[in-house]
């Protein structure tokens, strides 16, 4: 439950009676819906099992439905790869030996049409931008932004109009603050040029949004807090409209469809807005004066949750796109509502066949949560439903909840506890599963690519590597989602 910042200014038992029966009959039922070995399966061996523990696959990216993909090894050497789905297919593109430096080296993969963005550190440059064209001569440093190891500080890199938009933070010098910069690049060094200076002390949220094929990023001063929106040109670059009079914060941004949702927290007030990246289409809709973050969007509505400081019940509320219609709709059971320190707050959430998911947890007085479990609602108290629990327990891990576009859901999750394992579900405790066995661990960055969604788990090796599931697949033979 972090609060969202400004980069320039920081410097359970389930419902009703009888409820540990049910989850008795619930963890039989899941497990008679296990895949069958081999519809989950390892891509390839990407990082050796002699690689330092804690070795990672990071930063998977779809590049034109081809996977690009990351390695980073504890010995501070990294590889870009790519991947067509199969062992033989699935080759590195660049290695770039170790060096001393820190841990990742490699991030932040970004898809421009054929090619792939991302941000490389070494000796000689720092952290700078780098493409690739998914060949190893045509991976190369794009422009070293601040010249010499200093490295630069960059940000926010997004796909805009077919080129790659970012934010640059420069280094405070004895005679000026750090000042906000918006770049563009096409991956050539003289295309790469600085699009606006936003000047000293420009707060940039670390959240932001697209909408109509524009960037929507927020900025934020002493004298005010304005959301901007680019198209990557200097004459593209536009204020949209003045959001406060002062300095707030940005928790959280979504979607309902093409229209964008933030939260923003102005004094003791949470505020929901929406908008289509122009005045007349950004909006407030309403505002809470509790603890309240965004959810997700369904139809015409909005949807917030908050912890209710008396009963300690995780409570979801309802607001109009429209405007207006603020309205509860349901409270869920906490076991542990006789704990003082026990809070249930949303730890992700998504949406997939018009439901949508999250995972609830309640914290503990330590770093972990006391509990984590799985749900789904239709927007309605009688269609708002437990799936699963055990979700991760871990301080530092989080279950993802990905959408695969075909009415399932992937998750992590261990009934009996221990380390979570890869499952899936289509909005009910019949149609949830385990999608591979019990010697996977620990998956993420579910990305789909193509007819695949990809993603990185612990297996035999004892190490992170690449793993693929089909978007589509056959188990369990539940009624089928709309989607």
């Amino acid at each position: 439950m972090r609060v969202g910042n400004w980069v320039a200014l920081v410097g359970l038992a389930l419902a009703g009676c009888g409820g540990a029966v049910l989850e008795e009959e619930d963890a039989r039922g899941v497990e008679a819906q296990a895949c069958p070995p081999g519809v989950a399966a390892r891509v390839k061996v990407v990082i050796p099992p002699s690689a330092g523990f804690g070795s990672e696959v990071t930063s998977l990216a779809d590049v034109q439905g081809t996977l690009y993909f990351s390695t980073n090894l504890r010995d501070s050497s990294a590889v870009l790869w790519r991947s067509n789905g199969t062992d033989a297919g699935t080759v590195p593109v660049r290695e770039f030996p170790a060096e001393p430096l820190g841990f990742p080296r490699l991030t932040d993969l970004v898809a421009v049409g054929s090619r792939v963005f991302f941000q490389l550190n070494t000796v000689a440059t720092g952290t700078e931008l780098w493409v690739s064209d998914g060949t190893s001569a045509g991976t190369h440093l794009v422009r070293d932004l601040t010249p010499g190891p200093a490295g630069s500080a960059l940000s926010q890199l997004t796909e805009v109009d077919g080129r790659l938009v970012f934010f640059r933070q420069t280094q405070p010098t004895a005679t000026e603050p750090s000042r906000t910069e918006l770049w563009r690049s096409d991956g050539t060094p003289t295309g790469t040029v600085r699009v606006r200076d936003f000047g000293g002390n420009a707060g940039l949220s670390f959240n932001a949004l697209k909408a109509g094929g524009r960037l929507l990023f927020f900025l934020a001063r002493s004298t005010g807090t304005t959301l901007w929106r680019t198209d990557g040109t200097a004459g593209g670059t536009v204020s949209v409209r003045r959001l406060d009079a002062g300095l707030t914060f940005i928790l959280d941004v979504g979607y309902s469809g093409a229209t964008g949702l933030f939260l923003l927290l102005d004094g003791t007030n949470y505020e929901v807005w929406r908008t289509n990246g122009t005045e007349a289409g950004t909006a407030r809709l309403d505002s809470f004066g509790r603890y309240t973050r965004l959810l997700g969007a369904l139809g015409t509505s909005v949807y917030l949750w908050s912890a209710d400081p008396v009963t300690q019940r995780l409570r979801i509320d309802r607001l109009l796109l429209s405007g207006g219609g603020k309205a509860l709709v349901t409270t869920l059971p906490n076991p542990y509502a006789d704990l003082p320190f026990a809070v249930p707050y949303v730890q992700r959430s998504t949406v997939s066949a018009n439901e949508l998911y999250f995972s609830m947890a309640i914290t503990s007085n330590g770093p972990a949560p006391l509990d984590a479990s799985l749900w789904v609602t239709n927007g309605t108290a009688a269609g708002t439903r437990f799936l699963f629990r055990q979700l991760s327990l871990g301080d530092e891990y989080a279950s993802p909840l990905f959408a695969t576009g075909t009415g399932r859901v992937l998750f992590s999750g261990s009934p009996e506890g221990g380390a979570p394992q890869p499952w899936f579900t289509r909005g009910s405790v019949a149609t949830t599963g385990q999608l591979a066995g019990p010697g996977v661990s620990s998956p993420d960055g579910f990305t789909r690519s193509g007819t695949r969604v990809y993603f990185h788990a612990t297996d035999d090796t004892g190490r992170p590597q690449l793993w693929s599931v089909p978007a589509t697949f056959g188990c369990p033979p539940g009624p089928a989602t709309a989607l």
